[in-house]
Formats: structure tokens, sequence, C-alpha cells
């Protein structure tokens, strides 16, 4: 890896945070692919799989914009501690009701739910954190490595993961997953980080969030990524949810089949990433995600030809490349523009749009799966990318204009 593409780990603390989040990130797919997989293997049903992808993510949409608002409050790196110590403890009990033979879909739903809960406090405030740990000119590579991170992992996991579950059982991915916890939680107990100055609020709760809310609505390119996101994360981000009905039933495959799959759509995504922290100017980044929008929209269209698994693994790289460029170009943009202050409250708002979009495409995907099958399914998302994409195509002359006096102040355009 050059220094370009890794110039962020020339801050002790962020590179302490990558090994930690690296071993971690494996275990947390180890259980991505566990629970879906479980689902079908208890239910058979594609219905039941987008509700417990639904209940594994919405509430985090319903909490996040309050928890920004803590967030903004609180110590960033104390409550990470927190979160990851809870989100061991969770894995641990989804590993105990797996491995005592007791597990059900209902087990599925709930725990996956107090996931989705964890969740909403510990991804704003680790968004938030890591403008603590880096310079601001190597925000974007930062974001870009722990992208690079989660799709690394997505890479390696769910092939580690298909072979516990054929030789040993669903139940080890779970008790992998909670160890690995211990790695990130001691990277983070071992940062040197500065003590941040008490902040005094006089102001109340509900107060803040129309604060946050209201500032979103003034800086229109804030607004325009957010809807966006939110657009492909409901048509887009929800495709894993199905594919083990595409592995099991469509393939005619089992876990190495569901495992190659999310493989390769992770391969994809690890390039995409790769690209990104490659990329030195965060100017033009705008036209990056419109254009990702419309290669994920052409990639769900394209599953329509899916007849084997050496035919769906370019394909899902493709997907898995646009979408996690995507997301991530408009992750990089969103904490690039939007002030310190309001950071907290805005990327709970980023969390709605992330996690509240894959939830209920998965319900709605799921229902109609289950009518019309997931081929045709991702069809009908796919051409939903694409007119999201012409969408936002068309506004961008207006948004750049708009968003231009930030990019000068932060030194990313010339006057």
């Amino acid at each position: 890896m050059s220094f370009r593409v890794a110039r962020a780990l020339r801050h002790r603390n962020y590179r302490l945070f990558f090994a930690g989040q690296g071993i971690s990130l494996v275990g947390t797919w180890l259980t991505r692919f566990a629970i879906p997989f479980e689902t079908y293997e208890l239910s058979g049903s594609v219905f039941k799989l987008g509700l417990v992808a639904f209940c594994s993510q919405a509430p985090t949409s319903i909490i996040a914009p309050l928890a920004g608002v803590l967030v903004d409050r609180w110590d960033r790196h104390r409550t990470i501690i927190v979160t990851q110590i809870c989100a061991m403890l969770q894995s641990a009990a989804l590993a105990a009701f797996a491995l005592t033979g007791t597990l059900t879909v209902w087990h599925l739903m709930v725990l996956g739910a107090v996931q989705a809960v964890i969740n909403a406090f510990d991804m704003p405030a680790r968004q938030s954190f890591v403008r603590q740990m880096v310079a601001r000119e190597d925000l974007a590579n930062a974001i870009a490595l722990n992208s690079s991170l989660v799709n690394g992992a997505r890479l390696i996991g769910p092939v580690i993961a298909a072979v516990l579950v054929d030789l040993f059982g669903i139940g080890w991915c779970f008790g992998i997953d909670a160890a690995s916890y211990l790695a990130v939680i001691g990277s983070l107990v071992a940062m040197r980080v500065a003590k941040q100055a008490p902040r005094v609020h006089t102001s109340r709760v509900l107060d803040d969030f129309r604060e946050g809310l209201d500032y979103v609505k003034r800086v229109p390119m804030i607004r325009a990524l957010l809807l966006s996101l939110a657009a492909t994360s409901v048509l887009g981000g929800a495709y894993t949810s199905l594919l083990p009905a595409i592995a099991n039933g469509t393939l005619h495959g089992g876990p190495h089949a569901l495992g190659s799959l999310m493989a390769a759509a992770g391969a994809g995504a690890l390039v995409g990433v790769l690209y990104l922290a490659n990329r030195e100017r965060v100017a033009g980044l705008e036209r990056v995600a419109i254009a990702c929008a419309a290669g994920l929209g052409v990639g769900l269209i394209a599953l329509e030809a899916v007849t084997s698994v050496a035919v769906a693994v370019p394909i899902l790289f493709v997907i898995g490349a646009c979408l996690i460029v995507q997301w991530a170009a408009s992750n990089t943009l969103v904490q690039t523009i939007t002030h310190d202050d309001k950071m907290g409250r805005v990327m709970s708002l980023y969390a709605v749009a992330f996690f509240a979009g894959a939830p209920v495409g998965a319900l709605l995907e799921g229902s109609l799966a289950s009518v019309i099958g997931p081929i045709h399914t991702f069809a009908i998302a796919g051409a939903g990318c694409l007119v999201a994409s012409a969408t936002f195509a068309r506004a961008l002359p207006r948004l750049l204009a708009n968003t231009r006096p930030r990019y000068i102040e932060l030194g990313l355009i010339r006057e």
C-alpha cells in the first residue's frame, strides 16, 4: 500500500483504530453472513429474510437523531468504548442461543433490534471521532481506509463463515464475532486522546435536534447527498438480505454459493474504496457518487441474466463497488462540508439515511420478492436507482454553485 493510499496511518491513534477495527470487522461479517443464512434455514421465507433485516436496522433510524444530539454533548471516545462493549455482549448472546440449539427467528429479530439501538449511538460517535484521530487534509483518506477495512472483512468474512457453518455450525460465527470486539476495545483504550473541554449546554435536546435539521436544510449539498444516500439504501442496500434466496433458490447452492456471492460484492467494494483512498481531491466526488448510483442500477437490472454462480459473481462485483463508493463518497463530502459543532447531529441524519433505507427496502423487497421473485425485484430496484441518479445529476450545477463558498473556505478549490 503506497503512502498516498495510506497517508492517514501516519497518525498513531488512527493506526491503533485501523488495527483493532480490522480484526473486529472480520467477526462482524461472520455475523452478517450467519444471520440471513440461519434465518432462511429456519424459516425458508424470503419475507422473514426482509423482516429480520428490517428489525436489525430500523431502530437505528428512529433513535439516531436523538443519539446524534447526545453524541455532540458527550465524549466521543468514551461513547465508542461503551458501544463496542455492548455490541460484544449482543454477539455473545447470539452465540449462546446458537450453541445451545435454542436459536429461533424471534431471537434473531430481537437481538438484531438490540444491535440497531447500539448502532444508533456508535455510528455518529465513530464517524465524528475520525476528525479527532487525523488532520483535516487526511480525513477523506481515513474515511476511504475505513471503508477498505469494512470491505476487506466483507471479502474474507463470508468465506470463513461458510467454512465454519459447514464444519462446526452457526454458533461459532457469533462466538468468534464476540471475541473479536476485544481487539477494537483494546485499541480504543490504548489511544492517547486529548481531553475535550467540557461542553456547556443551556438548550434542550429537542432544540438542538431542530438546530441540526435547520442546518441541513440551509446546506443544499448535504441535503441532496443525504436524500441520494437514502434512495440508494432503500433500492440497493437491501440486496444482501435476498441473496440467500438467490444462492439457495435460483442457483440451487448452499453456504458456499452464498459465500461466493457475498465475497464477490466485498471484492468489488474493496477495489472501489482503494480507488477513493488514492484520490487526493474531495472536489469532484459528487460526480463519482452520481455515476456509482447509476452503475448500481445497471448492476441490479443485470441480475435478470443470472443462471449460475459464475454469471452472478462479476455482476455482484460491480454492485458491491458502486454501492460502497457511492456511500463512502457521500460520507466524505458530508463530513468535509459540515461544521465541527454540528457533526454529531449531521452524522446521525446520515445514519438515518443509511440505516433506514436498507430495512425499509428489505421489508418492501422481501414482500415483493415473495410475489414476483427476487430476480425481478432487483430489476425494479435497479430502475429506481437510475431515476435517483438522473435526478441528482440534473440538480448538480445548482448544488455546486451554492456550495462553492464553503469549498473555497476549506481550500478545496481556488477562487
